[in-house]
């Protein structure tokens, strides 16, 4: 008789909604109270029903410490399309001074950013088209702690909400299984899982990168590919998010 195959383990999935439920008891800041109160989609929920936002965040640093947001870009989508009426960017003064090496990245100038509004300014309505949504960024070690400090400087109170990193999913399949460790045993360089790496993967356009609304454009429109290559509809939105 042949031997049982063990069952496949699952992946632990993070339980955002009990911590969202949980938070929104203990904060004092009611326009963080509303955020957090709103939830977000429960863990088994199909990621093609799931409302998602696309985020990105230009920065003068890789440092929250020492650096700061210049610029926010935001883009409500599903898996299904990508509406752009619901889409915003701002430029931000930054709390911090802007350095040569950051304008000439993302081409935000001192003359810009000199009467542009503080993030406090543009964080309500951020935060309401983030609210019950799942964001979606490529790169979530830049958005969330400098979204969580600055929030923080501002209202006393930091914040961290569900993501789902496309950089992780690719992560996942050209960093962490068995064929990308076969790479690496044959002295072969990793693959790149930058966002514009990333995507002429999946065949998708080529865009002028380090603007944040085209940036969270690349990614909402990255997503939609994975999901449409790797996972379905169906994948519970648990198993995405981080």
């Amino acid at each position: 008789m042949a031997t049982p195959r063990p069952a496949r383990r699952r992946r632990a999935w993070p339980d955002w909604p009990a911590y969202l439920a949980d938070r929104a008891t203990r904060v004092h800041h009611p326009l963080l109270g509303d955020f957090l109160s709103a939830g977000c989609p429960a863990i088994d929920t199909p990621i093609g029903e799931a409302p998602l936002a696309a985020l990105d965040i230009e920065t003068t640093g890789l440092d929250p410490r020492r650096h700061a947001v210049v610029s926010v870009g935001v883009v409500p989508f599903g898996l299904t399309r990508i509406p752009l009426r619901g889409a915003r960017y701002w430029v931000l003064r930054p709390s911090r001074a802007l350095t040569g090496t950051s304008v000439t990245l993302h081409h935000i100038t001192h003359a810009e950013v000199q009467d542009a509004p503080d993030l406090a300014e543009i964080l309500p309505e951020l935060l309401a088209i983030l609210k019950g949504r799942v964001a979606v960024v490529h790169y979530r070690h830049i958005e969330r702690p400098f979204l969580d400090s600055g929030i923080q400087a501002r209202l006393g109170e930091g914040l961290r909400f569900p993501m789902i990193d496309t950089m992780s999913l690719e992560a996942r399949l050209h960093r962490q299984s068995p064929w990308a460790r076969f790479r690496r045993w044959l002295g072969r360089p990793p693959v790149s899982i930058r966002l514009h790496a990333s995507r002429e993967r999946y065949g998708l356009p080529l865009y002028q990168g380090h603007h944040a609304l085209v940036d969270a454009l690349a990614t909402a429109e990255l997503l939609q590919a994975q999901v449409a290559s790797r996972f379905s509809h169906d994948t519970p939105v648990g198993e995405l998010w981080s």
